[in-house]
């Protein structure tokens, strides 16, 4: 209640929307800074890691070419056509051809091998113990085959291997050069071997982050390239490979990393990049961190000066209020700085001037009130069943008739009890003790009426019997009990009165064994009033209750037809008074 009525408050409704039209304000102006920026750092993240892909695919294909240059130079020397031509041995030109070959070597670090087979079987080569397969027709050797029809391409290559092995230090990449005579015939193949460690050199300068990799694959989806030789020979890191290259260039925002493929034009081989966006992420990061500060610095500031700002403009109604709230505690004339704005000024001349109004008016309520309620309370004790004391009387006059002196003495001092009680003084209050005792003389008596056609017990925790309550509270409910459900019955009628503290509450209970009745009819207030309690309806005993415990205490009723019927009724610990006006 005091959080709705503290958001209802002029000033801080004036703070609350400036502050609201501030963050909409920021958040707008930050987020497009935030999404601008980011784009544009993305943007140059993405650049800069398609430069350092396109940069080490380029070194790559410039190499390529400058080998199938020098396979090119190397295949169609004329001496040696001649050689592998000849069917003569000619040491001199294959001293020159070795020659050759050992300054082609020297000329490039990279370069492992050179090897010049001729279709014959003769071999020219810088090695001098080759493991190749041989024969006198190397046309039906299946390497041979391959290095000819590899179109100059370079390959991962085990040719000269007997297997592949995972050690990387003795792989090469093999471009191959079909040898031809004159004719155009086939007279030869030439290998180049290239070690390995010339594609790491080239891609470890590559600018792809702390956690970027590069590999190549062949247009089989084969591995050439990778750092980690297990993709070699593990099918499900090859297809986790290919899934990379299928999807082509891509960002992938959770992995914050980005994939940047080169097909390289002089080899089907296709170069792909996965750079790690590291830094990118945490500039964002930075940012965010950075908006967040300088926002929560100007929130700071723009809701300080709203405070002030609003504090300026709402303060003489504050002092209205505030001499509004102190009515609460007692009608006083409202005091307003006369430095106030006009507005608050005339709220507190009209104000002052309803407070005399009000005093008499609310004199006038309270008085009418007690009033009421006294007659009200009234009202409803008056209407106690008065032939109940007929009964009694008849009773009394037919036990003398008999000569029955001692019942008629019994009779009558339970009566004489009973209306003792009843009366109290004129007080409406009573004790628990003596509102039990009362139900007692009241059934003691009915009990001389009805004889064994009656039980009855009453029970109670001895430490309720100084607890103040309304008087005959208990009363009209036995008696109900008694002429609506225990009269009717061909049995022995039985009537339990139980009375307990649970927590801060009492809790009476009659309970009968009589019809019962179908409690559905007491369900509206209509149907609440015929249902008589000896004469006061269950209405009158609830509103009693009511109105001295407040609407939350009262009778409730549990009643089926033939099983009887308890009712219990609750009270406070501590009651409020009614304040009547005492008889004489």
């Amino acid at each position: 209640m005091r959080k709705g009525r503290a958001i209802k408050k002029l000033r801080v409704q004036i703070a609350l929307h400036y502050f609201i039209a501030s963050v909409l304000i920021f958040f707008l102006i930050g987020s497009i800074l935030y999404l601008s920026i980011s784009s544009l750092v993305q943007s140059e993240s993405v650049s800069t890691t398609k430069t350092a892909v396109n940069k080490s695919g380029m070194y790559i294909e410039l190499y390529i070419d400058r080998l199938k240059a020098v396979s090119s130079l190397l295949a169609e020397n004329p001496q040696l056509v001649d050689y592998f031509s000849s069917t003569e041995r000619d040491d001199a030109t294959r001293q020159k051809l070795l020659t050759t070959i050992d300054t082609t070597i020297a000329s490039d670090p990279y370069i492992q091998s050179v090897i010049m087979v001729s279709k014959n079987g003769r071999i020219l080569s810088n090695e001098r113990n080759l493991t190749m397969s041989m024969s006198g027709d190397m046309m039906k050797e299946a390497w041979y085959q391959s290095a000819i029809n590899s179109g100059n391409m370079p390959v991962l290559t085990s040719a000269r291997m007997q297997q592949f092995s995972m050690d990387k230090d003795n792989w090469v990449i093999s471009i191959s050069r079909e040898i031809k005579n004159q004719q155009g015939e086939n007279i030869g193949v030439l290998l180049i071997d290239i070690k390995y460690k010339v594609i790491e050199d080239y891609l470890t300068n590559g600018e792809l982050g702390d956690r970027g990799f590069s590999f190549i694959l062949n247009d089989k989806g084969e591995v050439v390239y990778h750092a980690d030789t297990s993709y070699f020979r593990d099918p499900r890191k090859q297809q986790e490979l290919q899934q990379i290259v299928a999807n082509k260039n891509q960002y992938d925002a959770a992995e914050h990393t980005l994939t940047q493929l080169y097909h390289l034009k002089n080899a089907d081989w296709t170069l792909v990049g996965v750079s790690s966006q590291d830094s990118l992420h945490a500039i964002k990061r930075q940012l965010l961190e950075i908006f967040l500060v300088i926002g929560l610095v100007l929130l700071s500031v723009a809701a300080t000066s709203v405070f002030i700002f609003a504090g300026r403009i709402t303060k003489p109604f504050q002092q209205l209020e505030q001499a509004m709230q102190e009515i609460e505690h007692g009608l006083k004339k409202v005091k307003i700085d006369e430095n106030g704005c006009y507005e608050a000024q005339s709220l507190a001349n009209h104000f002052n001037g309803m407070i005399d109004k009000i005093k008499k008016l609310m004199q006038e309520i309270t008085e009418k009130e007690k009033h009421l309620r006294t007659s009200e309370i009234k009202t409803l004790h008056s209407q106690i069943n008065p032939h109940f004391l007929y009964n009694t009387l008849d009773t009394i006059v037919w036990m003398a008739e008999f000569n029955n002196s001692e019942k008629v003495i019994e009779i009558t001092k339970a009566l004489a009890q009973f209306f003792r009680l009843s009366l109290s003084g004129g007080n409406e209050l009573t004790t628990v003790e003596n509102e039990l005792e009362h139900v007692k003389q009241y059934l003691f008596i009915q009990k001389e009426r009805y004889g064994d056609m009656l039980d009855y017990s009453i029970t109670s925790n001895d430490s309720l019997a100084k607890v103040r309550m309304p008087k005959i509270i208990l009363q009209p409910i036995v008696e109900n009990a008694l002429y609506h459900g225990i009269r009717g019955i061909q049995r022995q009628g039985k009537i339990e009165i139980h009375a307990e503290k649970i927590g801060d509450r009492i809790v009476f209970t009659v309970k009968d064994n009589g019809a019962g009745f179908d409690v559905n009819r007491l369900q509206n207030k209509e149907s609440k009033q015929h249902v008589k309690l000896g004469g006061v309806g269950i209405s009158n005993v609830d509103q009693r209750v009511k109105l001295y415990y407040g609407d939350s205490f009262g009778i409730h009723i549990s009643s089926a037809e033939d099983q009887g019927t308890t009712v219990t009724i609750t009270i406070a610990l501590e009651v409020n008074e009614v304040h009547e006006e005492n008889e004489e």
